[in-house]
């Protein structure tokens, strides 16, 4: 018997905007000044958030920090697709998608204070806790979608992760059942380029991260991280996708983290300048400014405009952060137990 091809596949890589702000029309997503506008002013808003709880962090008044810097567009082009009814998992490295979903932004400082009832999600809002362990929050994604899609509900789920979250076995796990069930997740890997300080290229032999979805059978789609509109295109198609009932969808966004890891890591120690230099032009807030200066939506006096609002509504969030009286130490046990022991209640007692 002669061999024959069974199965193929192609893995798209979709860009909009370049590197000197101009956009494909022809893809362009559907957008009014004003939506980006939007766009713009919430990336600007997440780095002086960004730059804050850094500085916040050197100053002792937070804990460890994961910063967003040169991922904005992939955090606020995919949360901008979403809606408030969409259940959202998040790894620890979403803040411009907790931002631009409405989250208050001084419990967002209260949770890196080390106030767990900063993750305590507003009753309007479905965003799930950060989640620390790398990958564990895919499996839970997939059970959202499980859920949704036994009740009938016309609402899509998404799980939020770093290329190192594909190395993990929950993320093959929950791809495999979000394949074999078609549920409405759309899985958004933020291809960092590094899982801390191990290069993507030696966590995976795949070329891209975007073709695992085809070893679960549905479909996945690679775009430029740092291009808002390519990354709103590509989920907002993916969301619909989901909602209409036709299942799942990978989307690799590829784009760099110019920070290190976190503020307990040193990047300098794994990687190069230069490395760091190539990507800055690509700076995802540069480029969508180049674009909105070239249609006469941008001028300096906006711009400045925009950084002053950013640094009033940050400085009243970490004042009410900190204005929050902290937690008592027997919370630890109240918050984590339904039921305490006989033991546990004596821990207690010695507080």
């Amino acid at each position: 018997m002669p061999e024959k091809v069974v199965e193929s596949f192609n893995v798209k890589h979709l860009s909009i905007l370049d590197e000197k702000g101009v956009a494909d029309e022809s893809l362009m997503p559907s957008l009014s000044e004003s939506d980006i506008k939007r766009m713009y002013e919430l990336m600007v808003l997440s780095r002086v958030f960004d730059e804050r709880a850094l500085s916040l962090q050197r100053e002792g008044r937070i804990g460890t920090y994961a910063s967003i810097l040169g991922q904005e567009a992939s955090q606020i082009g995919s949360a901008l697709s979403l809606q408030k009814s969409d259940r959202v998992f998040p790894s620890f490295r979403e803040m411009g998608v907790y931002i631009t979903m409405g989250y208050p932004m001084h419990m967002l400082y209260q949770y890196w204070s080390g106030d767990e009832r900063g993750m305590k999600c507003p009753a309007d809002l479905n965003i799930f806790p950060l989640c620390i362990p790398v990958g564990t929050q895919i499996p839970h994604a997939v059970g959202a979608g499980m859920a949704v899609k036994y009740r009938k509900e016309k609402v899509a789920v998404t799980a939020y992760f770093g290329d190192g979250g594909t190395s993990t076995g929950d993320f093959h796990e929950g791809l495999n059942i979000a394949g074999v069930f078609r549920l409405p997740v759309v899985f958004i890997c933020q291809n960092n380029q590094r899982a801390i300080s191990v290069p993507r290229e030696t966590q995976s032999a795949s070329k891209t991260l975007a073709q695992k979805a085809y070893s679960y059978g549905f479909h996945g789609i690679q775009v430029d991280g740092n291009d808002i509109f390519a990354v709103y295109k590509a989920v907002s198609d993916a969301l619909i996708r989901a909602r209409q009932g036709d299942g799942p969808t990978l989307i690799e966004c590829f784009t760099y983290r110019i920070s290190d890891h976190t503020t307990a890591d040193d990047a300098s120690r794994y990687r190069g300048k230069q490395e760091v230099e190539e990507w800055k032009p690509k700076d995802p807030i540069f480029r969508l400014r180049l674009f909105m200066s070239a249609k006469g939506i941008w001028t300096e006096s906006y711009e400045k405009e925009i950084e002053e609002k950013s640094k009033e509504v940050v400085d009243k969030a970490v004042s009410v952060s900190e204005s929050i009286s902290p937690q008592l130490p027997k919370d630890m046990f109240l918050y984590t137990y339904e039921k305490l022991t006989q033991r546990q209640i004596n821990e207690m007692g010695e507080l």
